[in-house]
């Protein structure tokens, strides 16, 4: 034991170089730049930025001491050099681009560039993007392109950007004014994990190929004005994780190759022109947290299959021109945080289970033709306030108890029978005709009922 203390005590005690060692340490040369890669460097920023004294203030960017924030260097495996793998124009802290400033087609010379990132920078003047005549060949080292927000980024996607570019793993073209069509020689991008080319003006089909593009798991193409439909193909891309077609003017039905990604977080098919049933496979996407179909002429019922999806937290069906119940499946759906089914031509009731929807916070019912007592009890009603919506609905009443909350809510107070008061019953039919002032309102209710009513009346039968 005494050995085993004695053997701790002499490795824990911190190692110090002797002289000998210190004075036998040979320096290494301070690393410099590629010269090549630092006249590229030099070229990029005459492109971008304002400085007209960039060669002066940085003879050596990449050396720690004076280094640049929006350059990113690492040093080289087979040689003494820094090679610049970063660069970051417009994202702060980094460097703002001039007016002026125009897409430098010289960082594809850039043979050890990682990543690019390009925020604002083309504000002004027009510019595309453009590959300069001595392009690198395919095996470029470029893994993420990120041009976001710059309105005068016009032009093109040109083919190149896939063909020439293998590595790449991420490409953001979003929010610019880029048009045309998607070439199909995205397909040779087979590196591709997230392609956004969100918010611009493209148009055409959505081509072929993309769909084979397998190790995709982030795809955004809304907000454009592609056209076309949808092929049963999207159900090679196996890890895709979030889908956005939405805002274009894609038609046809959802195609039943959607049920084959059972990796779906998020599917936006919004504000398009898909129209029928969507496809019952959709409840194979059990790890489905918002599904946004909003906006198309879809004209069916509510798909019970939607209830199914237990982890759903987002669920937008308005403007849809929906019909029929509410399926009483949606009542499982425990996660939800948004339900929309404003401004279709829904019937019925609403379904008692849905009072049990803890976690909801936002639900639009309004502009419907449901029917019978509406089943939130006070606390519900509070918990949701002004983000509840039932008007709309002229056959919708709440239950005498909960009658000061009618004028907030845009409905009047049931009876006994569950109708509106101020209506008139039928023993054959429950729908409820318009107020007369001129009505008995009393027949059939009890004091205490008669007593809520008169206190709200003036508010809710504008008495």
């Amino acid at each position: 034991m005494l050995i085993l203390l004695l053997f701790i005590l002499l490795t824990s005690t911190p190692h110090q170089v002797s002289p000998t060692n210190h004075n036998q340490t040979h320096l290494q040369p301070p690393l410099t730049m590629d010269p090549s890669e630092l006249q590229t460097l030099y070229s990029i920023m005459e492109t971008l930025s304002s400085d007209q004294k960039w060669r002066v203030n940085y003879p050596n960017p990449c050396k720690p001491s004076t280094s640049w924030v929006g350059i990113e260097c690492k040093p080289g495996v087979k040689d003494s050099h820094l090679h610049i793998t970063r660069l970051d124009f417009g994202t702060p802290p980094n460097p703002n681009c001039k007016n002026t400033a125009t897409f430098p087609s010289q960082i594809f010379q850039l043979p050890y560039l990682k990543s690019a990132f390009f925020f604002q920078c083309f504000t002004k003047t027009k510019t595309t993007i453009s590959f300069s005549k001595t392009i690198l060949p395919s095996s470029s080292s470029l893994q993420q392109l990120s041009l976001r927000s710059n309105p005068s980024l016009v032009g093109s996607i040109p083919p190149q950007l896939f063909t020439s570019l293998s590595s790449l793993h991420i490409l953001t073209l979003s929010q610019s004014k880029i048009s045309g069509m998607i070439p199909p020689e995205i397909s040779h991008s087979k590196s591709l994990v997230h392609l956004d080319l969100s918010y611009n003006h493209l148009t055409g089909p959505i081509p072929l190929q993309l769909w084979s593009l397998k190790n995709l798991v982030g795809l955004d193409l809304s907000y454009n004005a592609l056209s076309g439909s949808v092929p049963n193909s999207i159900g090679q891309l196996s890890m895709l994780q979030k889908l956005d077609l939405s805002s274009n003017l894609l038609t046809g039905s959802v195609p039943n190759g959607i049920g084959k990604l059972s990796s779906l977080v998020f599917i936006a098919l919004s504000n398009n022109r898909f129209r029928g049933k969507p496809p019952v496979e959709l409840k194979n996407l059990n790890r489905l947290e918002y599904l946004i179909m909003e906006n198309n002429p879809i004209s069916t019922k509510l798909p019970m299959e939607f209830g199914l999806l237990s982890k759903l937290q987002e669920l937008r069906l308005a403007n849809s021109d929906h019909s029929g119940e509410i399926p009483a499946s949606f009542s499982s759906l425990s996660n939800l945080t948004t339900l929309s089914l404003e401004n279709n031509r829904l019937t019925g009731k609403i379904p008692v289970g849905m009072a049990n929807l803890s976690r909801i916070y936002h639900l639009n019912l309004s502009k419907n033709w449901l029917s019978g007592e509406i089943p939130f009890d006070s606390g519900f009603l509070n918990r949701l306030g002004k983000n509840l919506d039932i008007s709309g609905n002229r056959e919708l009443c709440l239950d005498p108890m909960e009658a000061f909350e009618c004028a907030r809510f845009g409905v009047l107070v049931c009876n006994g029978s569950n109708t509106r008061v101020g209506s008139v019953s039928s023993s054959s039919s429950s729908r409820v005709k318009p107020l007369k002032r001129s009505e008995g309102l009393v027949v059939g209710m009890s004091r205490p009922t008669l007593l809520i009513v008169v206190l709200v009346l003036a508010r809710c039968v504008g008495i």
